[in-house]
């Protein structure tokens, strides 16, 4: 009777050390089971990040329309395509460009370029910037970027803004090839407080000179940069004379209001 207790006992605890030993690797797999979706998580989280960065690279490298370009904020990265009406200066690998497409014009300030391929922006050649969008004193530029030389060709004719002078409306032609219909030029004043019709920044540097329409009386500036002393409109311009009513061509510069970059006169 004992020897059958203790068999039976022993059959018990048999049974019950492979109860033990089933469940383990039941616990085994659920451990399994419960790591793999968080490292399933972690890298899909790693793929998505991937694939936004990689969204928002070529978004941002997409050409915009001159609209999209408008509306975007500052300081947010911009493409456009469009066409150099006039070179103001390169040095160090970096230009700046007065730009303009049919559907309205653009400043850029320091596009990095090489000097060769500098050379091959004559007036109207085709060309995609990629860089910032800033404002400097009321001067929407495009900076810190790069210029690329593309196919395409177009040239601008000057929109004659006389008499948006002194309106709210004249910003919306910002960087512009304009002109301006039978201005007088009114006296400016020298060192000495003598009435001049010009006056200079410095030896061969900027001219500036005042000129009216309907009696109001505006700014304009000769930019020694874009048009300096050896061309015919810095010579015309220190020529002029009080009085003189003129025809004026030029770029609708902005720098806290209106600042035209005039490139062309004619003197009545």
């Amino acid at each position: 009777m004992k020897k059958t207790w203790n068999s039976v006992l022993a059959l018990l605890l048999a049974a019950g050390l492979a109860g033990c030993s089933s469940t383990a690797p039941a616990s085994s797999a659920a451990a399994s089971s419960a790591e793999e979706p968080e490292e399933t998580a972690e890298e899909t989280a790693e793929e998505t990040a991937e694939e936004t960065t990689e969204e928002t690279t070529e978004e941002t490298a997409e050409v915009m329309s001159y609209a999209d370009y408008v509306a975007a904020d500052m300081d947010a990265a911009v493409t456009v395509e469009t066409f150099v009406q006039g070179k103001q200066s390169w040095w160090q690998d970096a230009a700046t460009l007065y730009c303009q497409s049919e559907d309205g014009a653009l400043f850029v300030y320091n596009g990095a370029i090489s000097e060769e391929e500098y050379a091959k922006l004559v007036p109207g050649q085709a060309v995609r910037i990629k860089g910032f969008k800033g404002n400097f004193e009321g001067e929407i530029e495009i900076m810190d970027g790069e210029i690329e030389v593309i196919d395409g060709n177009w040239i601008a004719e000057p929109a004659d803004v006389t008499e948006l002078l002194g309106t709210d409306e004249l910003i919306n032609h910002q960087n512009e090839l304009v002109s301006f219909k039978d201005m007088v030029i009114e006296p400016s004043q020298d060192e000495d407080g003598n009435d001049v019709a010009v006056t200079y920044k410095g030896e061969g540097d900027d001219i500036y000179f005042k000129a009216s329409s309907n009696g109001q009386t505006y700014d304009f500036t000769i930019e020694c940069y874009l048009t300096g002393p050896d061309t015919d409109v810095y010579k015309a311009v220190g020529a002029l004379n009080i009085g003189d009513t003129v025809d004026l061509e030029g770029f609708l510069y902005w720098y806290q209001g209106p600042n035209p970059h005039i490139t062309a006169v004619t003197v009545k």
